[in-house]
């Protein structure tokens, strides 16, 4: 705009101005006003469904803690299918898993473990669900199984821990050598100082002795 133009020359630019670009402008603030509604929304939307998952976690582990097992089984289930999404429906499916375990429901604990490396959003939760399902497996003798489910870990805490069920699963089918390897390998990956370096060392040994008789 010209600043030497009179006031009439420059009320009439406004208004001319105004009529090319008044839509665009309008459009733009409709727009970005629902980009920030939509946020929000989205942000209160996450935060409910944290904070209700939240609590039927709580409830879970209550009544996993007092032995409320049917109780539980049914509160997780919510978690699982209502909250799928949060870390809370995780945990709890985890704990549950474990709770099967002990009353030796392994096909309960199969689902809960195999619902978590299905629907888990963070890497470590998989692969702890993965080792618990390799597990599982290797303790009904399901060496096809459990073979198949060990793979490289996503994580490289996990490494060391697939190694050497790697082992034990050539181990209980009496593969020495592929056991040793394995072993090898979980000792080549595990940390300075961690308290599996004596286990693993005592596996390596036992396999040695073996192969030697």
């Amino acid at each position: 705009m010209d600043i030497y133009a009179s006031d009439e020359e420059k009320a009439e630019a406004i208004k001319q101005w105004w009529r090319d670009n008044g839509r665009s402008v309008v459009a733009g603030v409709i727009l970005g006003g629902a980009a920030i509604f939509g946020f929000r929304y989205w942000t209160t939307h996450e935060d409910l469904q944290a904070q209700n998952a939240s609590v039927l976690y709580q409830q879970a582990a209550i009544q996993m803690n007092q032995s409320e097992y049917d109780q539980a089984q049914a509160t997780v289930a919510q978690l699982t299918q209502d909250y799928d999404s949060t870390a809370y429906a995780v945990f709890a499916a985890l704990e549950l898993a474990q709770v099967a375990v002990k009353k030796n429901e392994l096909s309960k604990a199969e689902e809960q473990l195999s619902w978590v490396l299905d629907k888990a959003k963070l890497s470590a939760h998989r692969d702890l669900a993965r080792l618990r399902l390799v597990q599982l497996n290797l303790q009904q003798e399901n060496y096809a199984k459990a073979n198949e489910l060990i793979t490289n870990a996503e994580t490289v805490a996990f490494s060391s821990m697939f190694a050497e069920l790697e082992g034990d699963i050539a181990l209980a089918q009496g593969k020495n050598d592929e056991a040793r390897g394995a072993y090898q390998r979980a000792v080549a990956s595990i940390a300075v100082g961690d308290p599996r370096q004596q286990l693993l060392q005592l596996k390596l040994d036992d396999v040695a002795v073996a192969h030697e008789g």
